[in-house]
């Protein structure tokens, strides 16, 4: 009989070492290292998670091609993300923090699909089939083509899909799925990533559209290896605090559509809803007649998106002022503080700064340099910014205001709430067509500045 050995994988990458090592060589993780028993593979169909198939290689001009059709789940914010709905054989990867509503909005996918007369198979490892029943009446889920399914065995599972035959098979979640082929625990990366492989061969022959429901780690990445995102076809995270009612729903890869999209929707008693107009709802409560506050029209994909940028200014009590950014990058505030001491002559050394993003929302481009500058050059004189004024640009290190893109939506997008004026590139109104708004162009901070005081 063959000895039993132990080896030591790595959780967060897959490395495998046979001592235990306080951190990994690989990817740089802290105790990262978790022992499992490396015996032989076993044979017979627990062992056999995967079916052989052999085809011969064909030349690209004798591939024919096949029309792209998708499953449209009928929430728009929804589709909008995946890049029209969800394509069969294509394997999406859903990922979020506890309690953020991944499995409220999968459940009300179900129905929509269901009602469309597609097939849909839910598998749970964490709910049994009354706890499921229980979220399906709250929810006002009825379909007959949903199928429930309580299983964490992945051989069973495996079989159980291929004599149903679904058009849509939902995991929630693949860290409870366990394969008696391998002998680490639950969760492990060799079960996840062994797991997940045998579930994407299954829905790639067969033309099954699966999603896999994944858990986030304390830094608000996937549980297991990394090598799982590179597996599957499309990657969402839902973002936002699980006490607050708004969501987002943001692509990070796609191979089926663009991952600049993001869906926005609010949390309610029958489950997740959209927010058809997310600009008003991020405006709502916006304070009038106050300084450090100003709107910036932002560009999230194709979709326009009006957000509040606050600034503050405020005496530090210490000897190293304090920077800090909420929604906005930390490095990008932290050099626009310097271009305002080196252009306009101020004295920010011992003064602290804070930029905040309203409504949890994450910008990263550009066009929020020139609002920036403007909220905390506001809040450092004390004076009040217009109440009907939009602000928009890139900004230089020598001070300049650089052109921006899809300027004519982000207008249109704020004149279509109420605004009246905007101050923006000098470079952009060339050619720009009417937007129904009063434009103020600029070519540096000062110009700008110089308009709000």
């Amino acid at each position: 009989m063959a000895k039993i050995k132990k080896k030591y994988v790595c959780q967060s990458c897959g490395y495998t070492t046979p001592k235990w090592m306080g951190r990994c060589t690989e990817c740089g993780e802290w105790n990262s290292f978790v022992e499992e028993l490396d015996m032989p593979t076993p044979q017979g169909k627990a062992a056999n998670l995967e079916r052989a198939v052999y085809a011969k290689p064909k030349q690209i001009k004798d591939i024919t091609p096949q029309r792209e059709d998708r499953y449209v789940t009928k929430n728009k914010e929804l589709d909008r993300v995946l890049g029209g709905g969800i394509v069969p054989g294509g394997v999406i990867l859903l990922g979020g923090d506890p309690g953020i509503g991944k499995s409220t909005i999968l459940l009300q996918t179900t129905e929509s699909l269901g009602r469309q007369g597609l097939k849909v198979l839910y598998i749970s490892g964490e709910e049994s089939e009354q706890q499921l029943k229980m979220r399906a009446l709250r929810m006002k889920v009825s379909s007959e083509n949903l199928y429930f399914l309580s299983e964490i065995n992945v051989p069973y599972i495996a079989d159980t899909i291929l004599a149903e035959k679904p058009d849509v098979v939902i995991i929630d979640s693949i860290q409870t799925m366990y394969s008696p082929a391998i002998t680490s625990a639950p969760g492990s990366v060799s079960q996840i990533r062994e797991n997940t492989n045998a579930l994407i061969q299954i829905a790639k022959k067969d033309g099954i559209a699966m999603i896999l429901v994944g858990h986030v780690t304390k830094e608000g990445n996937i549980a297991g290896p990394r090598v799982l995102e590179h597996m599957v076809d499309t990657v969402l995270y839902f973002e936002g605090e699980k006490y607050h009612t708004y969501r987002i729903l943001r692509g990070v890869k796609n191979r089926f559509g663009s991952t600049n999209e993001i869906g926005i929707f609010e949390m309610a008693q029958e489950g997740l809803r959209e927010v058809a107009n997310p600009s008003e709802m991020m405006l709502a409560s916006r304070p009038k007649n106050t300084c450090g506050s100003v709107v910036v029209p932002c560009m999230e994909g194709t979709r326009p998106l009006l957000i509040e940028l606050q600034g503050l200014v405020s005496k530090s009590s210490f000897g190293t002022p304090r920077r800090m950014a909420t929604g906005m990058d930390y490095n990008r505030m932290v050099l626009l503080i310097a271009i305002m001491e080196k252009r306009l002559g101020l004295q920010m050394q011992d003064l602290d700064a804070y930029i905040n993003v309203v409504g949890g929302m994450k910008i990263d481009e550009p066009a929020l340099d020139l609002a920036a500058v403007s909220v905390l050059y506001s809040s450092y004189r004390n004076f009040e910014m217009p109440e009907d004024m939009m602000v928009i640009g890139e900004v230089g290190l020598t001070g300049e205001v650089r052109n921006i893109q899809n300027i004519e939506k982000r207008l249109k997008e704020g004149a279509k709430l109420g605004f009246k004026r905007c101050i923006m590139p000098k470079g952009n109104t060339r050619g720009l067509d009417n937007p129904g708004l009063e434009l103020f162009p600029v070519e540096n901070i000062s110009m700008a500045l110089n308009l709000l005081k």
